[in-house]
């Protein structure tokens, strides 16, 4: 007959028990972490943040970046900023509807983060995205079809303008941005996600705005890089064209 506390237990049983403990405590640091950004919640009928909760939403912690300065997160405060529309039933999840010009107004498939106004740099302190005419060690394929000089083609079927330079992301060796010279003067970027190019007509389709809406999309303060906030609210510009580009794309399909 065995006798004592442990005479049930046996290294592999004790094995399965630390491994569960220690999987539970994983998980909870875990939730714990990608919980720095976006929390608490905030609710949406009185604009006031939810109770924060030991167990879920972590202490501040300090994170040094490269560039020598130093953040903390979570911050425990929620987006200031004034929301540029109007919902349409006053119940909680109701949908909001832009107020005045619907691609800027920062709302629905156009919304973006606050960010640092600032470029993002590489390792060695150059702009991440940059025109082709500034880094120059970079080229289109002697094989490929260089977009520049195509025409710009918008949601209306009018053209735009025309393909200036491409912009490039030195990390990654990829196309981030088209930029295109207006036909009204000046030049814009188009994300490259939002740009289709029809090589056999030597153009690119932007389905996502119209020709007059492309005039609009926002200016870049220096016109050789792009500074993170710039790259949100660029993205958002034609984010929110897929939706409200045309008054019928804001209709229910069905």
């Amino acid at each position: 007959m065995v006798h004592g506390a442990v005479g049930h237990l046996d290294v592999a049983q004790l094995t399965i028990w630390a491994f569960w403990f220690f999987f539970a405590g994983l998980c909870w640091y875990l939730r714990q972490e990608d919980r720095r950004e976006g929390y608490p919640l905030e609710s949406e009928a009185d604009g006031k943040l939810n109770p924060r909760g030991f167990l879920y939403i972590p202490d501040a912690k300090t994170f040094r970046l490269a560039d020598g300065t130093a953040v903390k997160a979570p911050t425990f405060q929620g987006d200031t900023r004034p929301v540029n529309g109007t919902k349409v039933e006053l119940w909680p999840g109701a949908p909001i509807e832009p107020n005045g010009d619907p691609l800027s107004a920062g709302v629905g498939p156009g919304s973006y983060n606050v960010r640092p106004d600032f470029t993002y740099k590489t390792v060695d302190g150059l702009d991440l995205v940059s025109p082709l005419r500034v880094a120059t060690h970079f080229a289109v394929p002697a094989e490929g079809k260089s977009p520049i000089g195509y025409s710009v083609i918008c949601a209306d079927g009018k053209s735009g303008g025309t393909v200036k330079d491409l912009w490039i992301d030195r990390g990654e060796s990829c196309v981030r941005y088209y930029e295109i010279a207006l036909a009204s003067g000046g030049s814009v970027l188009a994300p490259v996600c939002f740009v289709d190019v029809k090589n056999g007509v030597k153009a690119i389709k932007i389905n996502a705005v119209t020709s007059e809406q492309l005039q609009r999309v926002p200016k870049l303060k220096s016109p050789n890089a792009i500074t993170m906030q710039e790259e949100d609210k660029v993205s958002a510009y034609y984010g929110a064209g897929t939706l409200y580009a045309t008054s019928e794309r804001a209709e229910p399909f069905l």
